[in-house]
């Protein structure tokens, strides 16, 4: 156990300094930089004294190991728009906001994901597996950007039920919860229907049947554990992109989230913000994924995490 967590530590460094390179390279091969939009309202001298306090005169090279060695303190840098601000801190504000939206939705999709994958696929070519099977094909066809706006139409403005484009209590994150959730509710309703559809055609569970277990006891010992692996999987990268925020989501709703700042910055052309933003994403969904491999081994033993001997 101990030797797979340090080879995965060491593969999820070797893969956030992929992702930094990466995206340092790509920001520098669009045409310009931060100021020159500014080249034309501001003296030059002043456009060149600010090039030159965030290194944007040094060659590439320079300023790629100033980056990586402010990194290594976990320094993200400060962000060359938004008033002086660190992106540090800048993460730490939207991050509570895009979290408690994330965990919200997530915890929609994976509650009644399960529960009308189980409905769907224990009525089998029924009226409820009917159902469930349009509502999965329409929560999988329409994406949140288009949900988001639909919800308001109906849930905000012609039935006043929640408000919109404000933030402060609980009631302000429900429709952004749904509009996030929708489309992950849906996928995980078909996996847990395909999945459990082939569990509950598996000998052990005949032979459960056999010995007169109640026929709720089998699908609860025995049919959900095992048909939940497979939605596991989904949830790693489903865990990190909600937890971190959807960017058009947030845009829509006015949100404060780490979605907003990462819009923002893309717009501004804001270097220290677009690459604190990637590398905090990336970091999440790494740690997600990690995470679901050790819940593997906490619902079926039979899973072991051990580095494959040469």
């Amino acid at each position: 156990m101990s030797r797979y967590l340090l080879k995965r530590i060491l593969m999820m460094i070797l893969t956030l300094w992929l992702i930094v390179t990466l995206t340092f390279v790509l920001m520098h091969l669009i045409p310009g930089d931060p100021f020159s939009a500014e080249s034309g309202k501001l003296p030059k001298q002043v456009v060149e004294n600010l090039r030159a306090k965030y290194h944007l005169n040094d060659p590439y090279p320079v300023q790629y190991v100033y980056y990586l060695k402010n990194l290594v303190t976990l320094d993200l840098g400060q962000s060359i728009k938004s008033d002086m601000r660190s992106v540090n801190s800048m993460i730490g504000d939207g991050f509570r906001a895009s979290a408690l939206l994330g965990i919200q939705a997530m915890c929609i999709s994976l509650v009644f994901g399960i529960f009308f994958g189980i409905v769907a696929a224990l009525n089998r070519n029924r009226i409820p597996d009917y159902v469930m099977t349009i509502l999965a094909i329409a929560g999988i066809s329409i994406p949140s950007f288009l949900m988001a706006p639909l919800l308001i139409n109906y849930l905000a403005i012609k039935m006043p039920i929640f408000p919109v484009a404000t933030w402060g209590t609980w009631m302000h994150t429900v429709l952004p919860s749904l509009a996030l959730s929708f489309g992950p509710l849906a996928i995980i309703a078909r996996y847990m229907r395909t999945n459990m559809i082939n569990v509950m055609r598996q000998n052990y569970i005949r032979t459960a049947e056999a010995k007169g277990i109640p026929m709720h006891l089998i699908v609860i010992r025995h049919g959900i554990r095992n048909a939940i692996l497979p939605v596991i999987t989904f949830l790693g990268p489903l865990m990190a992109a909600l937890i971190t925020g959807t960017f058009v989501v947030e845009k829509v709703f006015a949100i404060p989230g780490v979605g907003k700042y990462f819009v923002e910055g893309i717009f501004n052309r804001d270097y220290p913000v677009i690459l604190g933003t990637t590398i905090f994403y990336s970091t999440i969904l790494i740690l997600a994924v990690l995470m679901i491999d050790i819940a593997y081994t906490l619902i079926d033993p039979r899973i072991k995490l051990t580095v494959k001997e040469e």
